[in-house]
């Protein structure tokens, strides 16, 4: 009996320690594209305090944050991934993320809102700063819309995925 409850014991600290392993492994190239953003971020730009970090993978990835600026004003900050080209954008001079959402509902019925994020959009060969909304609509199929950050303009939609 006590053989058994080892064993079984033993299975489960080592199926608990796989998973642990396997997490961290997946979880490590995020961590370390935070680092290299933050770390060019902080060389190129007059920014500290850097969060709210995510890769955005488009036509091209790109590591997008917010930072503050020397007036403590939030400051996005997009970071591609290939060259290092830096893009920053003051967020109270572009839409914001319930801007972008209404320009959608103008033109569009979503059913479900899965995701809004910051990301880049491609337009004419030029990558422009865009909130990337990703929806499901009442046809159940899955749909990209994209609002320029600057501007609030449409961008372009890709529909029924």
């Amino acid at each position: 009996m006590k053989k058994w409850l080892f064993f079984s014991i033993l299975i489960v600290v080592t199926i608990v320690g796989i998973l642990v392993n396997v997490y961290l492994n997946a979880v490590e190239p995020v961590k370390a594209a935070e680092k290299e953003a933050v770390q060019i971020a902080s060389e190129e730009t007059n920014l500290s305090d850097f969060t709210n970090f995510s890769l955005y993978s488009g036509e091209e990835t790109y590591y997008v944050m917010t930072g503050k600026n020397a007036k403590q004003e939030d400051v996005y900050v997009w970071i591609n991934e290939k060259n290092s080209e830096v893009i920053t954008r003051n967020t109270k001079n572009g839409i914001t993320k319930k801007e972008a959402l209404n320009k959608l509902y103008q033109e569009k019925n979503p059913n479900e809102i899965i995701e809004v994020r910051l990301g880049m959009a491609r337009i004419q060969k030029t990558d422009r700063p865009a909130w990337e909304i990703f929806y499901r609509n009442n046809n159940d199929t899955i749909n990209y819309y994209y609002v320029d950050f600057d501007t609030g303009e449409k961008l372009r939609a890709i529909d029924n995925l």
